[in-house]
């Protein structure tokens, strides 16, 4: 039977194929984070800059370091909280592998609770209760989702915090471009730019998301320069404040 306008093929090959892979890590959101987070920052930091009349070889020397310090820095941070999080489900696993073992019932009974609040009773749930706890692997699963709301998908620390940094470096790099080429009207240039890898990122996000790409590109866009918009204001405060 053909699946066309289905996201997977239902037959029985293709579904054990595809099960037999596990459960699927997606490392989207490291991407997003980071390349928002790249255009963001070191656009605000061009915004500033121009705001308070710095040179162009400030500009770039503030930009290029913000991209490799902050870029570091946050997949620094992404790959400590990717490893907190394998840390805890580590830790939260072993504590329900001891329960198990020393009070069997009432983690039976946690089962029973859990599919009960799902719709079952009576011999139907009973029948689940005993087939899940009837596998110690299923039954640690089970619990880890039901009670923790964890899966087993664990995100690689490193990966995560590649993709991180390699999209905060490719997008952060964006608003220094057209300083970099000394183009005319450089700091407008910038704003175009990074106002359309705003735009860019927010409409890939619609491949995951059931809303429309413009709808994800405008909402990126807002937030992207209304953060550049207040850098601006800043830059250009202080410098009035302070610069005489």
């Amino acid at each position: 039977m053909s699946n066309t306008g289905l996201e997977h093929s239902h037959q029985r090959k293709e579904i054990a194929d595809r099960l037999a892979l596990g459960p699927s890590v997606s490392y989207l959101r490291d991407w997003v984070y980071g390349g928002i987070d790249g255009a963001v920052t070191t656009f605000a930091v061009v915004a500033g800059s121009v705001g308070a009349s710095l040179s162009t070889n400030v500009i770039l020397i503030l930009g290029i370091a913000n991209l490799l310090a902050d870029g570091f820095s946050m997949a620094a941070a992404n790959y400590t909280g990717s490893k907190s999080e394998n840390e805890d489900y580590a830790r939260l696993k072993a504590v329900e592998e001891k329960h198990i073992a020393v009070e069997p019932d009432g983690e039976r009974e946690e089962i029973r609770q859990i599919f009960r609040s799902k719709g079952y009773e009576g011999e139907d749930l009973e029948e689940i209760v005993r087939l899940v706890t009837s596998n110690k692997a299923t039954w640690i699963e089970t619990m880890m989702q039901g009670e923790y709301g964890l899966s087993d998908a664990s995100r690689a620390p490193l990966k995560a915090a590649l993709y991180t940094f390699a999209a905060f470096v490719l997008f952060g790099s964006i608003p220094l471009l057209p300083f970099v080429l000394s183009l005319p009207s450089g700091s407008l240039v910038a704003c175009a730019l990074t106002a359309s890898a705003f735009f860019v990122i927010g409409s890939l996000r619609a491949r995951w998301s059931q809303r429309s790409w413009l709808a994800c590109g405008v909402e990126t866009t807002a937030i992207g320069m209304l953060a550049a918009g207040i850098a601006y204001l800043a830059g250009h405060g202080l410098q009035s404040l302070f610069g005489g």
